[in-house]
C-alpha cells in the first residue's frame, strides 16, 4: 500500500522507485501483486502516463487511512520518540524554540532534528522523504506536497540609523524612496520574494542581487537604503547597525508547514499546532 500511495503521488514509476530507494521493477511487481490480491485494476499505465482508475481512487483513500492507523499502533505500543527532521533557514527564532519544546512534550513526543537548507532544497527533501517537514514563509503552492498556513507575522521596514525614517515609530511604504529598496535575488527564497513584491505598491528600481546577508550589509551602510523582512526573521539577526520599523498600514507574511502528501492528517495538525501562535 505504501508503494501504491507513492506511485499515485508521483504518477511515475521511476520517481516512485527513487523515493523508495529501490529499483523500478520491484515497484511495478508490488503494484501488480496488490491489484491481484484486491481483484481490481488500480492504475492505468502506458509508456507516457500513469493515472488512477475509479477503483484506484477508492483504494487510495483507504490505503492512506490504513498507513496512518499503522503509525498510530506503533505510537500506542510505546515506540520511543521518533526523530523528526525539520527543514529550516539558518536563523533561529523564538517561534522555532517554542515549537521544538511543544513537539518534545506532545502526546506523541518527537525528537526534532534541524536541517539548514535553502528553500528549494527544503521542498525537494520533503518530497523525496529526506525531511519530515519544512518551514517556508511567503507565497507557496505545491500540488505534490501538503502546504498548511501555520502562522502570520508582520513585515517590517529594515533601515540603518542614518536613514531619514530611522526615528519614526512607524513608516508608510509611500514615504520611502523607491531607489533605496534593496532585495535579495529571487533564487534565494522564491516564496518570500513573491510575498514581499506583492506587498509593495511600487516596482523596485534596482534589480534584486545577492543574498540576504549582502542586502543587510548594504542597508546598514547606505543612508537611503531599506528593505522589507518578516519581523521574526530580522529579530534573529541582532545587528546593531539595523533598525526595524513597523509598517503603516500593516502588512503580513504567512508561514507554512510543508509535509509529504502521505503524512497522516493527525501528524500535520500536530506540527501546525506546534508552530502556530
Amino acid at each position: 500500500m505504501q508503494y501504491f500511495v507513492i506511485v499515485v503521488e508521483e504518477l511515475h514509476f521511476g520517481r516512485a522507485a527513487q523515493r523508495l530507494n529501490i529499483v523500478q521493477p520491484t515497484v511495478s511487481q508490488q503494484i501488480v501483486r496488490l491489484e491481484r490480491e484486491l481483484g481490481v485494476r488500480l492504475l492505468d499505465r502506458t509508456s507516457r502516463r500513469v493515472r488512477l482508475t475509479p477503483a484506484g481512487a477508492r483504494v487510495l483513500a483507504a490505503a492512506r487511512e490504513t498507513l496512518a492507523a499503522a503509525a498510530r499502533v506503533r505510537v500506542v505500543a510505546g515506540k520511543p520518540a521518533a526523530a523528526l527532521r525539520i527543514g529550516v533557514a539558518s536563523c533561529v527564532t523564538g517561534r522555532l524554540d517554542r515549537a521544538l519544546t511543544r513537539l518534545r512534550e506532545a502526546e506523541r513526543p518527537a525528537e526534532p532534528e534541524l536541517v539548514d537548507l535553502p528553500v528549494a532544497a527544503r521542498l525537494d527533501a520533503v518530497r523525496d522523504g529526506d525531511l519530515d517537514l519544512a518551514l517556508v514563509r511567503g507565497t507557496l503552492t505545491a500540488s505534490s506536497l501538503t502546504v498548511v498556513p501555520a502562522w502570520s507575522e508582520p513585515l517590517h521596514v529594515v533601515l540603518g540609523h542614518a536613514h531619514p525614517a530611522a526615528g519614526r515609530t512607524a513608516v508608510s511604504l509611500a514615504d520611502l524612496a523607491p531607489d533605496g529598496l534593496r532585495l535579495p535575488a529571487r533564487d534565494n527564497d522564491p516564496p518570500l520574494h513573491e510575498a514581499i513584491l506583492a506587498a509593495l505598491p511600487l516596482t523596485p528600481v534596482r534589480p534584486p542581487a545577492g543574498d540576504l546577508l549582502h542586502v543587510l550589509f548594504e542597508v546598514g551602510h547606505a543612508p537611503g537604503a531599506w528593505t522589507l523582512m518578516p519581523a521574526e526573521q530580522l529579530a534573529a539577526t541582532r545587528s546593531e547597525r539595523l533598525l526595524q520599523v513597523p509598517l503603516t498600514p500593516p502588512a503580513t507574511v504567512d508561514g507554512h508547514v510543508v509535509t509529504s502528501r502521505a503524512t497522516p492528517q493527525s501528524c500535520v495538525a500536530s506540527y501546525v499546532a506546534a508552530f502556530a501562535d
